[in-house]
């Protein structure tokens, strides 16, 4: 049977809703784990400065194709451990511009993959935070300095700020250690909410984050549905099971012979609006109805 390397950012259990999603999309081009396929997983369990020794380990191997999903760590530690095995991503940022391959429609090389939204979209992520809370003079913006799409976000980000006419903090946070003083931080700043940049170790941790978002009264919004399902106020971000799915699909084409380079890199283009009201009840706020009719869901 064919091997497929799966290189994973975290744990199994947080990556749990997505893996499902792979293996359904793996599914659909007629591969089943342990049937006519067999998976090696690689975690790093959060600690992202595994990634390179773990897909060189998949490398040495010599799987057939390695899954390189949930970030573009990820991508380009599977990126740097080879140049022959093939190689499919799922990020949440811009390929082209992390270098990952040469062009959307041609990636070109051993690698191919999905991107969704998620990076992009954390400047709407503001502009909804500030339609909430239009009075609210600043907000505070939680980033993870080791991110490669951070300082882009950023700027996304500050050119908002300038057209909203608000402030922002920026505060970092790269490890869990960190999430209580950033909550903390928050509180003490007065700002009006916390807005968080698309970052997979911020959305595998979303429902600790929602722990501490509900224990200092925090308004905040992330890029996982996961968060407002675990009790914080909103989410707005690219659709991952899709993107899973999708990758899964593609790594089944390849195993069925096709290759990276005639494979364009897929764009999962829907964007997902969570809000939670009992969560706004809580805080106090009140949603206005056009936030309310625009979301995908309303959880009550």
């Amino acid at each position: 049977m064919p091997v497929i390397g799966y290189l994973g950012p975290e744990s199994p259990e947080p990556f749990a809703s997505r893996l499902k999603a792979f293996h359904e999309g793996l599914a659909e081009s007629g591969y089943v784990d342990g049937r006519n396929v067999t998976i090696e997983y690689r975690w790093a369990e959060g600690q992202y400065t595994r990634l390179p020794a773990l897909a060189a380990d998949l490398a040495s191997r010599k799987v057939a194709v390695i899954a390189a999903p949930g970030g573009a760590p990820v991508a380009l530690a599977a990126k740097a451990a080879t140049a022959t095995i093939m190689i499919v991503f799922e990020m949440g940022g811009d390929p082209v511009a992390l270098g990952v391959v040469d062009s959307l429609s041609r990636p070109g090389r051993n690698l191919t993959g999905v991107s969704s939204l998620s990076v992009e979209v954390s400047r709407k992520r503001l502009e909804f935070m500030h339609e909430l809370l239009p009075t609210a003079a600043a907000f505070a913006v939680a980033v993870n300095p080791t991110s490669p799409t951070a300082n882009s976000q950023l700027k996304n980000l500050d050119a908002a700020a300038d057209a909203l006419g608000v402030r922002l903090h920026l505060l970092n946070a790269s490890t869990e250690q960190e999430f209580e003083a950033m909550f903390s931080t928050v509180s003490q700043l007065r700002a009006g909410g916390l807005v968080f940049t698309s970052d997979p170790y911020f959305a595998f941790r979303s429902q600790q984050l929602a722990a501490l978002a509900v224990r200092y009264a925090i308004p905040a919004i992330t890029q996982s549905r996961d968060f407002p399902i675990a009790g914080g106020l909103m989410s707005y971000g690219g659709d991952f099971t899709q993107s899973h799915r999708r990758a899964g699909l593609y790594v089944g084409r390849i195993l069925n012979g096709e290759k990276p380079s005639d494979l364009p890199v897929q764009l999962v283009t829907k964007v997902e609006l969570f809000v939670n009201l009992k969560a706004a009840k809580a805080l106090d706020i009140t949603f206005p109805p056009s936030l309310i009719s625009g979301a995908d869901m309303v959880i009550e």
